[in-house]
């Protein structure tokens, strides 16, 4: 398909970020059953999670970076519209996440204790937005303080792993930032070309 990620476990070739998150917490032994529970109710629930997940906090989520950070950081057009609808599906699943699926006290997704594929995914695709910076982020997030928990919560179960996974994003947004800075410098006058045209 030639797309990322993917997985090659001996003769098995894998593809797409949920099929291969089930793959791993079925087929290797001593993973522990809260990744992916046996019961099948339990699964059933967390299915559903990751099955919402496509159409709606990523749907959101990708296409608002992709359009306001990506596409203007690679010279690809941009739709005022579509970052619109991106925004407001954004705010929409965020809001749904907190309302369904971290009621009351809950540590993580559908009150577990421990997490689940279902929160590694749905967090991962959240952290994305750090690379719109973080006044951008925190114009989504700041307002969300049980997803800003969650996602701390998930971010310490998983350390060191959940830093290693998201090191490329943390480079590609200092990147991006630095770029940005430099062409703010170099649009701008400086202060003695300021001073010479008042003259």
């Amino acid at each position: 398909m030639g797309q990322v990620p993917a997985i090659v476990d001996g003769r098995f070739k894998l593809f797409e970020s949920h099929a291969i998150l089930r793959y791993l917490a079925s087929v290797f032994p001593g993973v522990a059953d809260h990744w992916y529970p046996a019961d099948l109710f339990t699964r059933a629930k967390i299915e559903s999670i990751l099955d919402w997940h496509h159409s709606n906090l990523r749907r959101g989520a990708a296409t608002l970076v992709m359009h306001t950070a990506l596409a203007p950081f690679l010279g690809l057009a941009t739709s005022p519209h579509v970052v619109k609808q991106a925004e407001k599906l954004l705010m929409q699943s965020l809001g749904r996440i907190e309302s369904v699926w971290l009621k009351g006290d809950a540590k993580f997704l559908l009150g577990s204790p421990q997490p689940s594929i279902a929160d590694l995914s749905l967090v991962c695709e959240i952290m994305q937005l750090e690379i719109l910076g973080d006044d951008e982020r925190d114009r989504f997030l700041g307002a969300h303080e049980k997803i800003l928990i969650w996602m701390d919560n998930v971010k310490k179960a998983t350390s060191p792993h959940f830093e290693e996974a998201h090191e490329l994003l943390f480079q590609v947004k200092a990147s991006m930032l630095s770029n940005a800075a430099a062409a703010n410098q170099t649009s701008e006058p400086s202060t003695k070309l300021k001073i010479v045209s008042k003259l």
